[in-house]
């Protein structure tokens, strides 16, 4: 039967999306690299090259039918694709475009669907765990069997905000994964120099929660492990720290120049890289053929380019559209009043 599983419960068609997902979550990438160096992109601008495996695995083991949620970091882009995020909101987003999912306010992946199941990140390291503790109580109080899914990096698992929000969870036995991305750097700070433990998993058993590890660029193995641990949120099982081994690949964001990284140690990772090594697998297993690949390889580079096409010229917001949406929408007709605050 063409829609039997094929590994890890997942059919043939579903490996082929989580190809979609991960190459996508690439192409857009690199085409937001193209517009930051023609300025067209405001702020900052954060690639996630060597982990589109670790967010597309993660995310693809919500279950969005029954109103499961994530929060992502600004390295998560994929998981937000995956939860129904577009390429053009992305595009407006990073480009402050008036029409952008925050009409300029914010940039990045900062921004919500709650209907879509993704809820946008603070830049406060950390604290998004304790605001999921809050979403996953109300799914518990309302015996809804929701999960939810939070993000977190080797450095922020360094904070208060995250020893205060798992435990938390732990306590309340909360319907919550944890995403521990050990990805070798907190901006240039290595692993070894801000925590003493060897995994970042080693860290559940103070909190009495389980905890599981695995490839971060190996799609597949994300998601299995993953999906074990909403499986076991979802059955009432509690929190599970999941530690995803990847890499950064790329600076903090793109005005970084990564220098405190060997040359070694970026090639030793981009042989290990979660999309090539995926591809291999598709093919010498026989899940995919080259030429199914290379037709999702050009939906992706149309769907970006359609997205870019469509968005790149529109204009930036009106500047008196800062102060709508502060206090309350002000009257159409008189603006001034909302100047003098």
């Amino acid at each position: 039967m063409a829609d039997a599983p094929v590994v890890a419960g997942l059919a043939r068609g579903q490996l082929h999306e989580l190809y979609y997902w991960m190459r996508l979550t690439r192409t857009l990438e690199e085409k937001l690299v193209a517009l930051y160096r023609q300025t067209k992109v405001v702020g900052g601008l954060f690639r996630s090259l060597g982990q589109e495996a670790d967010a597309v695995g993660s995310a693809y083991a919500l279950d969005r039918t029954r109103g499961d949620i994530l929060s992502p970091l600004i390295r998560n882009l994929g998981s937000m694709l995956v939860q129904g995020a577009t390429p053009i909101e992305v595009l407006r987003q990073y480009m402050a475009k008036a029409d952008g999912p925050t009409h300029g306010r914010e940039l990045n992946i900062h921004f919500n669907d709650l209907d879509r199941g993704f809820l946008g990140q603070t830049s406060h390291l950390g604290d998004m765990v304790p605001v999921m503790c809050g979403v996953t109580m109300s799914f518990k109080l309302r015996r809804e069997p929701r999960v939810g899914l939070v993000y977190v990096g080797d450095g922020a698992m360094s904070t208060g905000a995250f020893h205060e929000g798992i435990n938390f969870a732990a306590v309340q036995r909360l319907p919550l994964v944890i995403i521990a991305e050990n990805n070798g750097y907190a901006y240039s700070t290595p692993m070894a120099k801000q925590t003493a433990v060897r995994f970042l998993a080693d860290k559940a058993a103070g909190y009495g929660v389980a905890a599981e590890q695995a490839d971060g660029n190996d799609v597949v193995a994300v998601y299995e492990t993953t999906r074990r641990a909403v499986e076991r949120a979802r059955a009432g099982g509690g929190v599970t720290l999941v530690e995803l081994i990847t890499f950064r690949r790329k600076g903090h964001a793109e005005h970084d120049n990564q220098s405190y990284v060997t040359r070694e140690e970026l090639d030793a990772w981009e042989a290990r890289d979660p999309i090539d090594r995926y591809v291999r697998r598709l093919t010498e297993s026989g899940w995919a053929t080259a030429a199914e690949l290379a037709t999702i390889d050009a939906r992706v580079s149309g769907e970006v380019d359609q997205a870019v096409a469509a968005c790149e010229n529109e204009p930036l917001p009106e500047g008196a559209s800062a102060l709508t949406g502060v206090f309350a929408d002000p009257p159409a007709a008189d603006l001034e009043w909302y100047r003098r605050l």
